[in-house]
């Protein structure tokens, strides 16, 4: 598929959205977001990919946040518009397949919510991640303030939040936002190691994984212990399950098949 404002790639199981956009810092138009839904149903439909990564462009910026022209004119309407920002990162985080935000430079306002909606977060030593949307007096609302919090602790992202801290990658990782942080021309080969890491895993297994760690987050412990059992359910009646434990038993490597 070809695309104006990202660049959409497969190297192998492991399928790239690359924000492109580098003469403005990869900043996120509304054809931007319209372009990530179409290729993540495109790769929704690639039985061959077994991991999503977004990066940005060039070596600055991985996303320098919303358009600010296109957000001059936003009205309230605007922002509840159901297929605006916020919604684009909901599709995002519920993929059935894991994500990673493989962090190259600035990931500010909208760029930060959009790493933030990825299971996982690599970062090159000069990257920066920051929500400094009250300096313009609107706030985070592609999901920063719920995302952050849940990712660092309350307090913590109120602190982020409030003073549009710039954050260095190194407070990030000190505080969990990101998971690994590496040289920038080690970044790519650190993610493909966690990818591969993912991908070695039933697939089936990841995907049930993922919707019971996010759905069980969302509610009460009963329910998401309901949803863990039902989710186990499935997984102890796949193909998967009898081929990865006769995998363990007879001591070779797993062959799975997603189903």
């Amino acid at each position: 598929m070809e695309f104006n404002n990202i660049l959409l790639e497969r190297k192998d199981q492991l399928a790239f959205i690359t924000i492109n956009r580098p003469e403005v810092r990869n900043t996120l138009n509304k054809n931007t977001l319209e372009e990530i839904i179409m290729a993540l149903e495109h790769i929704r439909q690639d039985h061959e990919t077994g991991c999503l990564v977004f990066t940005g462009s060039g070596e600055k910026s991985f996303a320098a946040g919303a358009d600010i022209a296109q957000l001059e004119k936003k009205s309230g309407i605007d922002a509840l518009n159901p297929s605006g920002m916020q919604e684009v990162y909901d599709k995002i985080e519920s993929f059935e397949k894991p994500t990673i935000a493989m962090v190259n430079g600035f990931a500010l306002g909208g760029g930060c919510e959009l790493a933030m909606s990825c299971d996982l977060r690599i970062a090159s030593k000069n990257a920066k991640f920051g929500l400094p949307e009250l300096n313009l007096s609107i706030i985070p609302g592609a999901g920063g303030t719920q995302r952050l919090a849940r990712l660092i602790g309350k307090g913590k992202a109120m602190e982020w939040i409030l003073t549009g801290k710039i954050v260095a990658p190194e407070e990030a990782y000190q505080f969990g936002l990101v998971s690994e942080v590496t040289e920038p021309d080690e970044l790519l080969a650190t993610t493909k190691e966690w990818a591969s890491s993912i991908m070695a895993k039933g697939p089936l297994a990841v995907h049930l994984a993922k919707l019971s760690v996010n759905l069980g987050y969302e509610t009460d412990m009963k329910t998401g212990l309901a949803i863990e059992k039902l989710s186990q359910a499935v997984l102890f009646d796949s193909d998967d399950k009898t081929e990865g434990t006769r995998a363990f038993i007879e001591k070779r490597k797993p062959a799975f098949k997603g189903i």
